[in-house]
Parts: C-alpha cells; sequence; structure tokens
C-alpha cells in the first residue's frame, strides 16, 4: 500500500499535518520533515530531528537524534486500536558508568511514559523497546574510551485531536535522554530553528 498524496488525504490527516508542523519545540531542537513510509498506512508523514547544545564551547554537537513517524489508515488496523499511529526512535550517548545499570532500560521506557503523561495527552496501545549499545575498542583503535548509546522504540496510538502533542511528548523524550534538564512549570520554549 503506498502512501497517497496529501492532495487525496482526508481532514484530519491534513489537519494532523498541520498540529505537526505548528509544534512548539526548545531551540536545541532541529526537525526535518523526510519522507514518510510508503507501505505502512495510506498517509504517513515522517520527521527526524536532533538535540544540538547551544553552549558557546559546545555549540552545535549532537547530543541526541532520532525518527518520529505519524501514519493515519482510516481502517483502524486492530493492532493499532484507533486510526493513528506513532513510531518513534530516540537514541543518545550516555556515560559508560551506566552500561550496567540494571535499570536502564526501565527508566528509559518511564522517561517516554512520564513524557507522554506530562502532555495530558491520551493514547493506547503502547509498545516498544528500550536498547543500551555498549561499543569498546581493541588494537588499533585501543586508545578509545568505551562508549554507550541508549535507544529507545516505541510506538503508541494517539487519542484525541491533539496529534502535535505526541510529536511534542516524543521530542521531550530526546531532550530527557540528550541530559537536558526540563523546562520549568510555565515557561514555553520558543520554536527551535527548522532547517
Amino acid at each position: 500500500m503506498a502512501t497517497r498524496s496529501v492532495s487525496d488525504a482526508p481532514p484530519e490527516f491534513t489537519q494532523a499535518l498541520l498540529d505537526l508542523r505548528g509544534a512548539r519545540l526548545r531551540p536545541e531542537v532541529r526537525l526535518t520533515e523526510v519522507p514518510a513510509p510508503t507501505r505502512i498506512a495510506p498517509y504517513a508523514v515522517a520527521l527526524t530531528a536532533e538535540v544540538v547544545a547551544t553552549g558557546d564551547a559546545d555549540d552545535g554537537d549532537e547530543l541526541a537524534s532520532g525518527r518520529f513517524v505519524l501514519l493515519h489508515d482510516p481502517s483502524a488496523p486492530e493492532p493499532w486500536e484507533g486510526v493513528w499511529r506513532a513510531v518513534t526512535f530516540a537514541r543518545a550517548e550516555l556515560e559508560p558508568e551506566v552500561a550496567t545499570d540494571p535499570m536502564l532500560g526501565a527508566v528509559g521506557w518511564s522517561w517516554l511514559v512520564d513524557s507522554l503523561g506530562a502532555r495530558d495527552i491520551g493514547y493506547t496501545a503502547e509498545a516498544g523497546t528500550v536498547t543500551r549499545v555498549v561499543s569498546e575498542s581493541f588494537a588499533g583503535l585501543a586508545d578509545r574510551e568505551p562508549t554507550v548509546e541508549m535507544e529507545v522504540r516505541a510506538s503508541w496510538t494517539p487519542v484525541g485531536q491533539d496529534l502535535g502533542g505526541h510529536l511534542s511528548a516524543w521530542v521531550d523524550l530526546l531532550c530527557t535522554i540528550a541530559g537536558l534538564p526540563p523546562l520549568p512549570d510555565g515557561v514555553t520554549a520558543l520554536p527551535g530553528q527548522r532547517r
């Protein structure tokens, strides 16, 4: 099944695109619309994001990256439990000492659930994995320090009309794994630079 053109899209998908494009994000986030998958649902939009450092010494260094895909299928596939499905990926490098922490996976998943909950948006049929990747170098590369990456792969079915809120919640997760402190209550980030 190929993704249909936006001109053929139902009004709810067109509104979802407007909601996603209008989401207010932190200034450290660089969001880019990319080609969406074409065989999963009749309508889809895909975005990649990078969280970059904004301090003078580290300006522009990537702290985390990921992908957010919103699928729409008016036939409401049974596993989705609705007509929408958010499919996401987020990754960031962590401190090497957390590689052996047995709670790392549970903490990573709780960051996702907390991000969705903090936005007060409805969702169902959530599923996913949290993976740690430890890279050690040997022989000619032995002088490199070990690295640890966390990857959170998750999907859920948005409930309600605030589809931009789901993108914002995912960006909150991305900022959390990047190590950025949460914004204080009552503070709204200005829109980030978009490429």
